[in-house]
Order: structure tokens, then C-alpha cells, then sequence
């Protein structure tokens, strides 16, 4: 049974405004979440944000400037992203 994935109204924004590279990235994570779930270990840097049960977080490209995604996960196997965009911009303890 697949996840359903979406994006808030920021978050939706944000993509938008992404080097088409990160875009292409933001949107195969999307594909992933909706395929496998929200724990994606196999993305650089995956990790459970402490404190914010059901809240996660991985790197979409490495290096200058880093590029993150922050999503949550609700009932009815509904997944949210939160925040897309650059690790310096993240505040994972208020994103989620």
C-alpha cells in the first residue's frame, strides 16, 4: 500500500523557486516517500529529527550550498514535507 505525499503551501513555493537539478531530486524523494514510507535511510544524511516524533530529514545534494528536505508523517499513511531548501535556512526543531 503506497503513502500519500504532499507538500505545504511554503514548502510548495519553495520547490518551485529550486535549480531544476534540485527540483528533479525534490520530486524522486516525493516518488520514494510515496513508494517505501517515510524512513529513507538510502538518502544522504537520513535521520529522525530528535524530539519531533514522526518528523525526518535527509540531504538532497551535498556540498555548496547543501540542499535539505524536512517531512512528517500523519495518520492515514499521509506523508508532509515541510521544508525544501538550504541546510543554513533549516530549523529542523520548528520545521516540524
Amino acid at each position: 500500500m503506497e503513502w500519500s505525499v504532499g507538500f505545504t503551501n511554503r514548502a510548495g513555493k519553495q520547490v518551485k523557486r529550486l535549480p531544476e537539478r534540485i527540483h528533479d531530486a525534490v520530486e524522486f524523494l516525493a516518488y520514494t516517500l510515496a513508494e517505501t514510507g517515510p524512513a529513507q535511510p538510502a538518502w544522504p544524511h537520513y535521520g529522525k529529527i530528535r524530539g519531533q516524533a514522526g518528523c525526518h530529514h535527509c540531504h538532497i545534494q551535498r556540498g555548496r550550498p547543501t540542499y535539505v528536505a524536512v517531512w512528517r508523517e500523519l495518520p492515514g499513511r499521509r506523508i508532509e514535507v515541510t521544508y525544501v531548501g538550504t541546510h543554513e535556512g533549516a530549523d529542523y526543531q520548528r520545521l516540524c
